[in-house]
């Protein structure tokens, strides 16, 4: 399953007070409204942003098992953004039942690439399974 991008662009800058909300260099939330945004255009119920010390969390409604999408800033390039879906694994354990994440992760996905794709601002996009970005020397 693809469910990681990573991506150019300088539309996304950091708020001024986005370093007292997540850690130093670390910012998002520009990229994380933009993307809360998009995917409500598209129909999904999403919540507000909220930091961790890492970056930005978009909770997207969705029974049976949680589905999220953490954005950051990608300190690869000066100008860089990196977004993750979660879960990145096709089947979760919830209460001794096997849960199928694909489809809903697939359709959390597309929604994504097409929002992504529709800002002229945004360049080199490129789109991982987690295998593949935490594997050896892309």
């Amino acid at each position: 399953m693809l469910t990681h991008v990573e991506f150019r662009s300088d539309e996304f800058p950091p708020y001024d007070y986005e370093d007292k909300q997540v850690n130093p260099n670390i910012f998002g939330k520009r990229l994380a409204e933009f993307l809360r945004d998009g995917l409500r255009i598209q129909g999904f119920d999403v919540d507000e942003p909220f930091s961790e010390d890492w970056g930005w969390v978009l909770d997207i409604a969705n029974p049976g098992f949680r589905l999220s999408i953490g954005c950051a800033n990608y300190p690869e390039y000066p100008d860089g953004f990196l977004c993750l879906i979660e879960p990145y694994k096709p089947f979760v354990r919830r209460w001794f039942r096997k849960i199928d994440t694909r489809e809903s992760v697939g359709k959390l996905q597309q929604a994504m690439d097409k929002i992504l794709a529709g800002n002229v601002r945004i360049r080199d996009k490129k789109w991982w399974t987690h295998q593949e970005f935490n594997g050896p020397r892309r």
